[in-house]
């Protein structure tokens, strides 16, 4: 093998290889790049809320022209909820109640006050809450109240102002480092209350209460208010059924539409990986192309050689050898490198993408290895074939 070696290593040529190094180590990155970047990011617009169960939808009349004239024009009356609820594909219906006194809260992240303003409280039936009732109950007079706080209000802390102030970031798991106080002031009285935060909603623009605080305080904060609903949560049978669209139609109502615009950010978002994947697999393949160039003009400066070597005896195994051993050791190369920059990139954009969801569990590389491995097996054994039937083509001639 060693003498073999010798014989055949003459006319390598160094910048060939090393542009098969280069082009072979792009397409790699990229594939498994684009692969586990999908992988990673797909979490932040597919993950379910951890409030409401995705089969509820939120339904509030459509904006108009009336709007801009009367706020009340966006309430249901009660008569609209019972016509609603008395539909046959309506399975369960239930109403948001919106407190009537002025609230203020503030938020408090390791000591530092991050935001201090008048909140909206709202609440829903407990049914329609997926949490725990034994962590979702308020008993009269108590001063903590758990509360569930919109995912926007994370985003923001966690890729503006923690970012910017040198905080911590927070997430569904770090939820004891949110201080979270409430200030509530109506008819004559006054009193602070402590939030405890339970977890976070992507499908909530305002602060979520338990359904008896919010009853409670009204009637003790804004008693002579009516707290007329304007928007109302429902489970029906078929979100896509036509007699529920027609009845949406009919009366001006409109489903807030946060999981449809998830379901097309998703759908793009697979587009661009794809494409920049298929990309660097046609960069993979000219690459795959340049090794094989580079190694049939190699076998053809020492054809003579070979053919020597063939004569006396060695087989086209024994002779191809050297070659496949030079493939195996650059698509090797090839692959450690790769995955090196993938776990450089991964830890430069995973800042960013945490920033943004700091509560997502991200997956580990394996896969992305597993893949890069795949094409790197795949590609040695087309190598190996492919020199082994041309040192056979010499052997074959030369007899």
């Amino acid at each position: 093998m060693s003498l073999i070696w010798k014989l055949l290593r003459q006319h390598i040529s160094l910048p060939q290889f090393t542009g098969f190094i280069f082009a072979n180590l792009v397409g790699m990155f990229i594939v498994m790049l684009g692969f586990q970047f999908y992988r990673d990011v797909k979490p932040i617009f597919t993950s379910e809320d951890s409030i409401f169960r995705n089969d509820y939808l939120i339904v509030s009349k459509r904006l108009g022209m009336g709007a801009t004239l009367s706020a009340r024009a966006q309430d249901f009356a009660q008569p609209e909820i019972d016509d609603f609820g008395s539909q046959t594909f309506v399975r369960q219906i239930g109403t948001f109640t919106s407190r009537q006194y002025m609230a203020e809260a503030q938020m408090i992240i390791a000591g530092t006050p991050v935001l201090h303003s008048e909140f909206p409280l709202e609440s829903v039936p407990d049914a329609f809450v997926d949490i725990p009732l034994s962590d979702w109950t308020y008993s009269e007079g108590s001063r903590e109240v758990p509360i569930v706080l919109p995912r926007s209000y994370l985003s923001m802390y966690n890729f503006g102002y923690a970012q910017s102030h040198n905080l911590p970031r927070i997430g569904e798991t770090t939820l004891s480092m949110i201080d979270f106080r409430i200030h509530i002031h109506g008819n004559g009285l006054s009193d602070d209350f402590k939030g405890r935060v339970i977890g976070f909603s992507s499908r909530m623009n305002s602060i979520l209460v338990p359904e008896s605080f919010l009853k409670w305080s009204n009637q003790r904060y804004a008693p002579k208010e009516d707290t007329v609903p304007n928007r109302l949560v429902v489970k029906v049978d078929n979100p896509a059924g036509e007699d529920f669209q027609q009845f949406l139609d009919d009366n001006g109502y409109e489903v807030e539409s946060e999981k449809l615009q998830s379901e097309k950010a998703t759908y793009f978002l697979r587009l661009v990986v794809s494409i920049v994947m298929v990309i660097g697999l046609i960069i993979s393949l000219l690459s795959f192309y340049i090794l094989m160039l580079s190694i049939y003009l190699l076998v053809q400066k020492n054809q003579e050689k070979l053919e020597n070597l063939l004569l006396i005896g060695y087989t086209p195994a024994k002779v191809a050898r050297p070659y496949q051993y030079l493939t195996l050791t650059l698509n090797a190369l090839v692959l450690i490198l790769a995955a090196t920059m993938l776990i450089v990139a991964r830890n430069y954009y995973l800042d960013v993408v945490q920033a943004v969801a700091a509560d997502v569990q991200f997956h580990g590389i394996m896969p992305a290895i597993v893949l890069g491995l795949a094409i790197f097996v795949i590609v040695t054994v087309f190598n190996f074939v492919a020199i082994h039937r041309k040192v056979v083509a010499i052997w074959h001639d030369r007899r």
